[in-house]
């Protein structure tokens, strides 16, 4: 959860008000940041830059970018000259690596309403470079520490929000809305969910998408055991007609025919989890499957198995692999002995 002060100076007295967030029940740890939009100069070229000015050990407790240094590491010391932290295509587009002098610059906020404020720039070196697999954080972020971003931004002792780590990150909207009023004005929350909500959308309709196609092959798939099973029948008929002969009711040999269609389920939906899975772990580990990061955001398909998409696809097609059976079996009950040994 992201919380912004509706002031446009910014937040003031802000390490009594990180106290208060980082005491609230459903809070497990906060951070504050600065942040501006900027640009930022290397040995090769500049390019549009959002910077953010962090407290390192604060934020290792809220998000995990500390976590996902390639090369370097992530430090903002303070002392000497001021350190940065670049994404990975962001150091790629400037031409810079760790130990590389790059500078950042920024229009101050005018103390004029509308106004434009005085251009300011300060120079880095690269600490570390971070990638967390998403093109557009990669592409367009960079780290600084907290004190070199008030110092950079103009904005003396103030922040501009801070960021709370939840206990349920699926509780995130109910929570944040509760934390907003806890705080009062001139404070707002906004959820995980806020931030790329379009982005949320368009995977949940693409997840429908997904059932749909596979519920239509699992379809097919089950016109095929009709089949199968009919063609079982007309192999058949004559050992069909020899049980009912010798007594075999009609609910016995439906019985036969749906503990086949039953063991086609389970060894197809075994074989299918197990191809599955092995697919998933393969694309995770390697990433086989490629995507153009610039388009897609993330520069390869992610993976990531649900228990209960899992069980809602092996007992769909479990039950379908069962409802298959039935025409099949209802066609060989009825078979009359005679016609059928005869037939045979």
């Amino acid at each position: 959860i992201t919380i912004y002060s509706y002031r446009v100076e910014g937040i003031d007295r802000w390490k009594e008000r990180l106290r208060v967030i980082q005491d609230y029940p459903d809070v497990i740890a906060a951070s504050p940041f600065v942040y501006a939009k900027g640009a930022i100069s290397g040995p090769k070229s500049a390019d549009g830059v959002l910077i953010r000015g962090v407290v390192p050990e604060l934020e290792r407790k809220t998000t995990t970018v500390p976590e996902q240094i390639k090369a370097g590491e992530f430090f903002l010391g303070d002392t000497g000259m001021p350190r940065i932290v670049l994404g990975r295509f962001l150091a790629e587009q400037i031409g810079a690596g760790v130990g590389d002098t790059v500078t950042l610059f920024v229009l101050r906020r005018s103390k004029i309403p509308f106004g434009v404020g005085a251009p300011t720039s300060m120079r880095f070196v690269v600490s570390g470079i971070f990638e967390t697999g998403l093109y557009d954080y990669d592409a367009t972020f960079c780290y600084i520490s907290i004190s070199d971003g008030q110092r950079l931004f103009g904005m003396g002792n103030r922040i501009s929000g801070f960021q709370a780590k939840v206990k349920d990150c699926y509780k995130a909207p109910s929570i944040a809305k509760r934390l907003e009023e806890y705080l009062g004005l001139p404070f707002y929350a906004i959820p995980w969910t806020e931030v790329n909500k379009t982005l949320f959308s368009w995977m949940m309709i693409e997840k429908w998408a997904m059932f749909l196609v596979l519920g239509l092959i699992i379809v097919v798939a089950a016109f095929n055991i009709i089949s199968t099973l009919m063609m079982i029948v007309m192999e058949k008929t004559a050992d069909i007609g020899v049980l009912k002969a010798i007594g075999a009711k009609e609910t016995s040999i439906i019985k036969i025919f749906l503990i086949q269609g039953f063991i086609v389920g389970v060894l197809g939906t075994s074989l299918g989890v197990l191809l599955g899975g092995a697919i998933i772990f393969v694309q995770n580990k390697f990433h086989i499957i490629s995507l153009p990061p610039e388009i897609y955001s993330v520069s390869s398909l992610p993976m990531h198995p649900r228990l209960l998409d899992f069980v809602v696809v092996v007992l769909f097609s479990m039950f379908l692999s069962v409802l298959s059976a039935f025409y099949p079996a209802w066609k060989a009950a009825k078979l009359k002995p005679v016609d059928a040994i005869h037939y045979g």
